[in-house]
Formats: structure tokens, sequence, C-alpha cells
């Protein structure tokens, strides 16, 4: 069985990931509408990690003989005032998930859970590619804008696809 604190900590992670799901569906969403649909490609791609990174927590929870806790996944509270808004939005939050799953490692640590830590440890090293990404996004945006050739970087993120995650966690 998994230490009560651990299973407590990933089952909200869980949600969290789920949440973080919707919140780039959202931008994805307000990105599409304003007709800048490489940047809704890039959140759309995002959306199927934030979801897989659910799922891969998932399989490891039935994985241990336990279960997730289905819970509400609450709606997305950004408010959004301009096409840059959603960029710093998500660098914030991977700043935060980061946060999180750091907790969720130094919680299997204190449990003496092996296996746990080995499974968290992908985790954090896909934070810090989550963080450089947000970065990058803003960065790229700036000096698009600046450059006027803003129509170029979005074309160009038309391009990003999905690619399924280097974690795999074998339920059965």
């Amino acid at each position: 069985m998994m230490d009560r604190h651990l299973w407590e900590l990933l089952n909200d992670q869980f949600n969290k990931e789920l949440y973080s799901a919707y919140l780039y569906m959202d931008f994805a969403d307000y990105y599409h509408t304003r007709g800048l649909h490489g940047f809704g490609n890039w959140y759309d791609v995002q959306v199927q990690e934030e979801r897989d990174h659910a799922m891969l927590m998932r399989a490891w929870m039935l994985k241990r003989g336990e279960t997730i806790e289905l819970l509400p996944i609450a709606k997305p509270d950004k408010t959004i005032t301009g096409d840059v808004d959603p960029l710093h939005f998500a660098l914030a939050h991977e700043q935060y998930v980061t946060g999180l799953i750091h907790t969720l490692h130094d919680a299997a640590k204190a449990a003496g859970d092996v296996d746990s830590t080995k499974f968290f440890d992908w985790f954090v090293k896909e934070q810090v590619e989550e963080e450089e990404n947000a970065t990058s996004m803003i960065e790229r945006y700036d000096k698009a804008v600046a450059d006027g050739t803003l129509e170029a970087l979005d074309t160009e993120l038309k391009g990003r696809r999905w690619k399924t995650p280097s974690l795999r966690v074998d339920i059965f």
C-alpha cells in the first residue's frame, strides 16, 4: 500500500494535471478565436500533454494497488486581456506545478518509497522542460512582435505535434 500522505498528494496532483489541461484548452480556444491558430495548436498539444501526465499518475496508482478518487475539476480562472497573457499565465502555472511535483518527490522520499521517487524523477525533469518551453514562448512572442514576424511564428507553431511521453507505466 502507498503511504496515505503520498496517496493524497498524488490524487490531488492527478486532479491538478486535468485542471492544467482545462487551462491550456482555454488558452487554445482564446488563440483560435483570435485567428492565431499556431498558438492555438501549441496549447492544443499542451492539453494532450497534461492529460497524459494525469493518465500516467493514474496508471502508477493502479500499478501500486491504489485507485484515484475523482474530484471536480476547477474552471480556469484567468482573465485574458491580450495575446501575450496566456503565455505569462502558462509560465506562472508551470512554476506552480514544479513546486507541486517537488513536494510529491519529497513525500515519496520521506515515505521511503524508492519506486515512487524514481517515478517522480521523470516528472521533475519534465517540469524543467515545461518551464523552458514557457519561457521560450514568451521570448519568441516578444521578438516576433518587435520584428513584425508574429504571423511567421504563428505559422511555425501550427506544425507542432504531440509526442507520447517517454515514461510508460504498464499496469496489466
